[in-house]
């Protein structure tokens, strides 16, 4: 429990700090139960709030920032979930890309439980305004399924392998949700063998042809191919 959430629950009048955490799952059900007919905007929040029986100064202490504290609520959510059923796994069994695999399924199974929600979720995300929090909620996904999978490291691989299962997971889950189950995996298992591959072949760089290369790439991109 913070100390924001602490003060907000006393603010409220209610003693029990956890009423705040209890409150704003009971929120987020409602938000779940009206989003494919609303929506994922300011609209919902005030419905939720409503019909989980709280003032709009209540939702104020619980949701600051309205539909964005939901969506975050929402996407955390699932992360627990396929935390759950990842801890079901024996890791020692799994070699590295099937533990990647197994946690982006997961996740996506996560997700399929509010298949209809997604999809107006998604378009909130999309807004310019509001890709920050889309790519810190999908790094704070990738984070937990890479130290999930044993992940120790602490350099600069610990940024990229985060980044890079950033866009698996996000890519995968809209052929999830636009194609459905089998397309997803035929991309997930393609965008995993691309990892693979890339990630042996940065194995036989050294450190200082790795940083040329990225600069080259970068100057082809910002000059042209003159560069």
């Amino acid at each position: 429990m913070t100390q924001t959430t602490s003060t907000s629950a006393q603010a409220s009048g209610h003693a029990d700090p956890s009423w705040a955490d209890t409150a704003e799952q009971r929120v987020l059900d409602e938000a779940l139960r009206l989003a494919p007919r609303t929506g994922w905007n300011a609209g919902l929040v005030s419905r939720a709030l409503a019909a989980a029986g709280l003032s709009d100064a209540e939702g104020q202490l619980l949701l600051p920032e309205g539909a964005r504290d939901l969506a975050a609520l929402l996407s955390r959510r699932h992360d627990a979930a396929a935390m759950g059923t990842l801890s079901t796994f024996d890791l020692a069994t799994l070699k590295i890309r099937q533990r990647i695999r197994e946690g982006v399924v997961a996740r996506l199974d996560a997700a399929q439980q509010h298949a209809d929600v997604m999809r107006p979720l998604a378009a909130f995300l999309a807004f310019p305004t509001n890709l920050p929090l889309a790519s810190r909620l999908t790094w704070e996904s990738a984070d937990a399924i890479w130290r999930w999978a044993g992940d120790t490291a602490t350099d600069e691989n610990h940024y990229s392998k985060r980044a890079i299962l950033s866009g698996i997971l996000v890519s995968t889950l809209a052929v999830d949700l636009a194609s459905g189950r089998a397309s997803a995996l035929t991309h997930l298992d393609a965008r995993i063998d691309n990892v693979m591959a890339f990630e042996k072949w940065k194995a036989g760089l050294k450190p200082m042809d790795l940083a040329a290369g990225a600069v080259g790439a970068l100057a082809r991109m910002r000059y042209g191919k003159g560069a």
